[in-house]
């Protein structure tokens, strides 16, 4: 493969929703580009980028594929994208370094939820959107309401660069409003050929090719001073205007295509290199300490590392944006992250399943490299300097749950498939809760999770089971108490003898000291799971030796980390020691530390005990239509709605959940609406559980604790 330089490469993100047709349009560009010279299919399971077990079997897209196509001089680099939101974070990783996103729609059902979301996904990153409405030759195709659905969906600057004549059984042609020409394709692929346009469609072509130059005449000045001279512009004149409008999302072209009898996809793939933004007219790569990367060559080599992949044969594979500079085998730069050394020991050009070795690659280019030490997604690697490329930013979790080997022989191979699975899943989270004590694991939806089962159990060979996950509550008080124990053991020898007094109090921000013991010294401790304790000694007169007090303190943060209510963390609680008794021979540190933990543990059951749970901001993003459902469902959960904002013909509702209310709600919310919800989910608070709640929280921890000691 030849070097290409910065202007002659093309990055595309592949997206859209689900059985749109991506990976058979993505096969096509690269059967077009010479990549392949036979086109497999989803079917045959023989595709470029579908090529996983768990793809094959499931014939969809779990993971995004990285490929490129060669065509008329230029590198088209194709990033191919799931269409669930399960895997959301494939596409983010993708939309974070290409430079044009082009979504597939599907002439039969039109815009779906798919597109509805990533579409959301595509204005946050803001780049550049092509919608390519595919499977025109289906018998159920509607290229007119498809048109009509992209423009009330996502507003009037979507431009139909493309019509077809004839869509459904037998399409083979489209009038092209560039070129002012009817494009008639070949049946089942071959070199299209260019026709006047038949008087029957002129009028049409007419008027949309003048709402084009209207268009492109809008981005420009020069452009739009003769457009107002003249009423018209010359092909490259629109060419530039458009180009202008596609760059600053101002103009969101349509083109026709039917990617499965390969049919408008060379056109399609000459107005992606005539018409979208090379690397350095696009967006920059910005790092944490200001600087921009503008993918110049002649600057030092700058990459990031926006994907990891573990592929057969070859392990863990590393792809590289290149930022600035050029890349070349046995390059040795500086991972700036942990400010370590890396060879590069290969450079590969990946077209799915299949990839080939390269001299070099330079400022915009995709490459991969294998054998990396220790740079995993995010890193940025350098020549020279210490810039660190701003991170990808991903959603957080959304469904979680318990995991556990079903051999419990199998728990340290199951936490290593669960790390190895993180390093390629950025949205895929696991923690081995001393709190809870569970192996929690989180991801996008049930799917998502269901896919991490699949692998474990597939490719590991572990058995495994998910189970319900527990909630982290937090236990407090509400009023003072006061509390004695006297801890006493005689066993022969030596005995042991500790007696600790105790007031508590629930501390608050602000509070006053209390004035019933005198204060002679305070610590206060920021406890590791939120919210604070205060430890004040209050003896006078010796009643408790002062190398007892360490001992009291620890009793008392043992059972702090094991509440008496449910054996949550307890927190914001006032410890006061102001009485106590000692023995000359028996009393000694761990006498004292069982004291101080057992009169804690009495006086927190006189102080009015709370549970507290955590509350979620949960950010529901819902079609105005289905809202309704949505808020009933809502407020079953205990839910209080904090406002709400408009966007198109979408509502997006604010509220507050219960982390407890939240169980499976990605399941739910798909199903009330057919799928076209989507939310987000982000920790907010701890809030005190209502009474009747509280009481079914401790019945239940009573109920699975009762033959313990």
């Amino acid at each position: 493969m030849k070097v290409y330089q910065t202007k002659e490469i093309r990055n595309i993100a592949i997206i859209g929703g689900n059985r749109t047709g991506k990976t058979t349009l993505a096969e096509a560009m690269a059967f077009h580009g010479g990549v392949i010279s036979r086109r497999g299919t989803v079917e045959d399971k023989n595709t470029l980028s579908d090529y996983r077990e768990v793809e094959l079997e499931r014939q969809q897209s779990i993971q995004s594929s990285v490929l490129y196509a060669e065509f008329n001089g230029s590198k088209i680099n194709m990033v191919d994208c799931p269409g669930f939101d399960d895997f959301i974070g494939e596409t983010i990783s993708a939309l974070r370094v290409m430079d044009t996103a082009l979504m597939v729609i599907n002439s039969q059902n039109g815009v779906d939820v798919g597109a509805e979301i990533q579409w959301r996904h595509t204005k946050a990153a803001h780049i550049p959107v092509i919608f390519a409405v595919n499977q025109l030759d289906h018998e159920k195709a509607n290229f007119d309401e498809t048109l009509h659905q992209l423009k009330e969906y996502f507003g009037g600057s979507v431009m139909a660069f493309q019509y077809p004549v004839n869509a459904g059984i037998g399409f083979d042609a489209v009038i092209d409003l560039l070129q002012m020409k009817m494009l008639k394709f070949p049946a089942n692929g071959g070199k299209m050929v260019v026709e006047d346009i038949p008087a029957d469609q002129m009028a049409k072509a007419e008027e949309m090719h003048s709402a084009l130059i209207e268009a492109a005449a809008e981005n420009d000045e020069a452009l739009m001073d003769k457009f107002f001279e003249e009423g018209t512009l010359s092909e490259d004149e629109m060419i530039k205007g458009l180009k202008l409008g596609i760059a600053n999302r101002g103009t969101f072209p349509v083109i026709c295509v039917a990617a499965k009898t390969d049919q408008g996809i060379d056109r399609m793939m000459d107005l992606i290199i005539k018409n979208c933004p090379t690397p350095d007219e696009g967006r920059t790569m910005k790092a944490t300490n200001g600087n921009e990367h503008k993918y110049n060559a002649a600057e030092p080599f700058a990459g990031f590392i926006f994907k990891t992949a573990i592929e057969q044969h070859l392990g863990e594979v590393a792809f590289i944006k290149v930022a600035d500079g050029e890349i070349k085998k046995a390059d040795d730069l500086l991972n700036t992250t942990t400010n370590t050394k890396e060879r590069i020991s290969q450079l590969l050009a990946f077209a799915g399943k299949n990839r080939v070795e390269v001299e070099k690659a330079v400022a915009g280019d995709i490459v991969a490299t294998i054998k990396l030490k220790s740079s995993p997604t995010g890193t940025t690697l350098v020549a020279k300097g210490d810039d660190v490329i701003e991170s990808t930013v991903y959603p957080d979790p959304k469904f979680r749950t318990a995991v556990r080997a079903v051999n419990s022989s199998d728990d340290e191979k199951l936490g290593a498939a669960l790390n190895e699975i993180r390093k390629t899943d950025p949205t895929f989270q696991m923690e081995q809760s001393k709190e809870l004590k569970q192996l929690i694991i989180s991801g996008q939806g049930e799917q998502h999770l269901n896919i991490v089962k699949w692998m474990i159990e597939k490719l590991n060979k572990i058995e495994i089971e998910y189970y319900a996950p527990k909630i982290p509550y937090r236990e407090t008080i509400t009023r003072s108490a006061e509390a004695m124990y006297r801890h006493k053991k005689q066993s022969g020898g030596s005995g042991q003898f500790g007696e600790v007094h105790m007031l508590i109090e629930s501390y608050y921000e602000g509070m006053p000291t209390q004035t019933k013991y005198p204060i002679r010294a305070t610590e206060t401790y920021d406890l590791p799971w939120g919210g604070k304790l205060i430890y004040n000694n209050c003896i006078v007169g010796g009643a408790i030796d002062a190398r007892f007090m360490p001992a009291i303190l620890k009793g008392i943060m043992e059972k702090m980390e094991e509440g008496p209510l449910t054996g949550s963390y307890a927190r914001d609680i006032v410890v006061n020691i102001y009485d106590g008794k000692m023995h000359p021979v028996d009393s000694n540190e761990l006498a004292f530390k069982l004291a101080g933990r057992n009169a804690f543990k009495e006086a927190f059951k006189n102080a009015g005990p709370k549970i507290l749970e955590p509350i979620y901001d949960v950010d529901i993003f819902v079609p105005a239509d289905r809202m309704g459902d949505v808020m009933t469902d809502m407020q079953g959960r205990r839910g209080i709605m904090m406002g709400m904002d408009s966007e198109g013909a979408f509502q997006n509702i604010h509220a507050k959940i219960p982390l407890a209310e939240m169980n499976k709600y990605s399941t739910t919310l798909s199903s009330i609406t057919s799928g076209r919800a989507s939310y987000s989910m982000k920790f907010s608070e701890y809030q005190q559980v209502p009474t009747e709640v509280q009481s079914e929280i401790i019945k239940k921890y009573e109920e699975e604790n009762k033959d313990e000691e």
